[in-house]
Formats: C-alpha cells, structure tokens, sequence
C-alpha cells in the first residue's frame, strides 16, 4: 500500500472522530463476566471514552497530540467537558492506572485557567512520590483499580510492570518540568531505570511484560507486544521533554536501550506489517495498537537522528498495517483488550479484540508522526 499524507488525514479523521464518540461502558457486564472472560480482558470499565482510567486516559493523550500538531488545540471543549464530567461523578481510586488521565490534564493547564486542575495534578504527583506503595529499590508498584468497584484497587504486591512507565512516570516527569521540581523529574528518571534493570532481557533485547520481586521472576516470561510498545514510544517521549537537558550518560543509556530494543523489533516484524502480540511467537494475532505505538517510536527516532534510515522501511510497513486496520466508520481494528499479567504465551494469544481508546489513541499518534 502507497501511503500519501491525504490517506493518512483520511484516515486521521475517521479515527479521532470514532474516538470521540465510543460511549460509555455496559457495567451490568461486569455482573455476568466469569473468571475467564475477566481474564481474557472482557472488563467494563475499559470500554469506551468515558470512565477515568488508562484506556480512556491514553486516549485523551491521543487527542492532546493531535491538537498540538494541527497547532489550534481543537480538542480542547472536549477534554475540558471530559474532566468536568468526572469530577462530578467523582474520581475512582488512585493507582498507577487512573493516574493515565493526568498525562493530558497537566498538558493543558495553562490554556484551561482552572485552578482546580492544577490542584488535582500537584496532588496526584505529590501522592506519585509518598502514597503509592513501593516495591524494594522503590519501584512503582503497578497498583490497578479493582474489577466491578472504581473505589478499589488491586495492589499487586512488589511487582513492576511496563504499562507503569507510560501511565504514571511520563506524568510525573512533565509535572517535574513544568513546576521545576528536580525531585519529581529525579524519581522519574529512577523509575526508568529500574523498569529496565528488572524488565530489559539482555539475549533477546525485548522487555519482559512484569518482574515479581515476591517471586522473584518474570511471570510467564512473555515478550508481548504492547507491553513492549509503552517503552518504544515512551523513552522516546520522555527523552523529547528534556530537550538535551538530561545529563548525557544517563540519556546515553536509555538510547542505546531503545536502540536494542527497536532493533530486535524490526526482525521480528509480520509480512502484514503488524508486530504479533506475542513477539517471539509469529502465529499469534497481529496487534495493531502496539504496532502503533512502535511505529511511533521508530518515526520519532528517525525525526531526533537516534535511528538512521534502514528503519524507515519498517516504519513505513507498520503505517500502512495501521492504516489498512481503519474501519470505514474509524474504528481501529485488531486491538488486543486489556491485558493483566500473564504466566504464559495462551493469556496473551486469548485476548479479546475490542474497539478501545488507546487503540484509536495510539493509531491517531503513529499517523500523526507519519505525515511528511
């Protein structure tokens, strides 16, 4: 497929506008879901564009981006109607994943003169550094919201996950910045690090999906896709906001991390274009929303003069797979559900397809970058 800018903005169109109008969630689900289709990542509050937690979160992220590349931030009635809207029904528990929303929030401060919203965002990166429990070497511990109650959590006791970095640490970083507080962007710049010292696998050059300090494990062991797409497209949004300020051996290191990683992902790229969702397992389902965000990370990387041009080919493969996933009503297709953690390949290969949020966020991110 021969992808020019006017397919992509087609495209573009088609998927924020779907984006914008997925609805609600059914919770009555919630009440007839079993103990596998919970598992296989058929949960309520993950669907649509409306409930406060990361689906939608990472969604809203998408739009933020979009607005700022057409330069007039036409979204913002939108997100402004979206956050008014939760608080009103009144925000679920705080963990790593319902602190994805504040991503886009603290993003659009300055133009939403609501001090409210300031407010909300100093005291969730203030909750970030003494009230999320830690694991030992004081790790984010991936706290999760509670199935069938938004006021509970899961704690998920001293594990590490890789959704962390781009939910929670990509916040708190850009708050360290905006407010100047090198201690936030300090304890980002950490837990960068020790996501990559317990999730980086050094022969396959891919990361792990989580690590059990309890077990003292990886889980299953399992490459899976998306989950390494949050750091592809992550550093490389994390690097982006220090504009060359970050001290060069720590920048030095998270480069060549995602130099690695990058390049063990070209080799492991489908004929269709799409990366499988189980990396290492080609028979696997091609997932479109890691695929996106990779592509992401590649195009950026190319932009920022990290990669060279032997990337662009796979770049180019992943694009056009995205955009042969758009429905002709904009719904991005082949986007794994929410995926838990998992102990082995058949939890991610038995993920359900679903319209999601970030499906359409991610999409809207790697065709934005796309465009020449």
């Amino acid at each position: 497929m021969q992808v020019t800018n006017e397919m992509l903005m087609q495209k573009i169109d088609l998927v924020v506008n779907k984006l914008m109008n997925l609805g609600g969630a059914d919770y009555s689900k919630d009440k007839l879901a079993s103990t596998e289709s919970t598992k296989a990542g058929d949960i309520a509050r993950d669907f649509g564009i409306q409930e406060w937690d990361w689906p939608q979160g990472v969604g809203l992220y998408g739009l933020q981006k979009l607005g700022a590349y057409l330069g007039d931030n036409r979204y913002d009635q939108f997100l402004d109607e979206w956050y008014q809207s939760n608080i009103k029904i009144g925000l679920p528990s705080k963990n790593v994943n319902t602190t994805a929303p504040f991503l886009t929030l603290c993003n659009i401060l300055d133009r939403m003169d609501n001090p409210e919203y300031e407010q909300m965002c100093l005291d969730r990166a203030e909750w970030l550094m003494s009230g999320l429990p830690k694991t030992r070497e004081n790790g984010f511990q991936h706290v999760t919201s509670a199935i069938g109650d938004r006021n509970g959590v899961i704690l998920n006791e001293g594990q590490l996950w890789a959704d962390t970095l781009f939910m929670t640490v990509l916040f708190l970083n850009k708050m360290g910045h905006k407010y100047h507080r090198q201690d936030w962007i300090d304890e980002a710049v950490h837990q960068f690090l020790v996501h990559i010292k317990y999730l980086y696998d050094k022969q396959s050059r891919l990361f792990y999906h989580g690590w059990s300090f309890e077990r003292n494990d990886n889980f299953g062991g399992i490459f899976w896709c998306r989950g390494n797409s949050w750091f592809t497209f992550g550093v490389i949004d994390f690097l982006e906001s220090f504009d060359g300020d970050l001290d060069r051996g720590t920048e030095k290191f998270l480069v060549d991390t995602f130099k690695a990683q990058v390049t063990a992902l070209k080799e492991l790229q489908l004929q269709n274009g799409l990366w499988p969702t189980v990396l290492t397992d080609p028979e696997s389902y091609g997932e479109v929303s890691g695929t996106a965000a990779i592509a992401t990370g590649i195009l950026k990387g190319i932009k920022m003069g990290i990669l060279d041009e032997s990337f662009q080919e796979c770049a180019d493969r992943a694009i056009a797979a995205v955009c042969e996933n758009v429905a002709e009503d904009g719904t991005v297709l082949n986007v794994s559900a929410g995926t838990g953690m998992g102990m082995d390949a058949d939890h991610y290969r038995n993920i359900i397809l679903a319209p999601m949020a970030y499906g359409q966020s991610l999409s809207l991110v790697a065709l934005c970058t796309a465009l020449k």
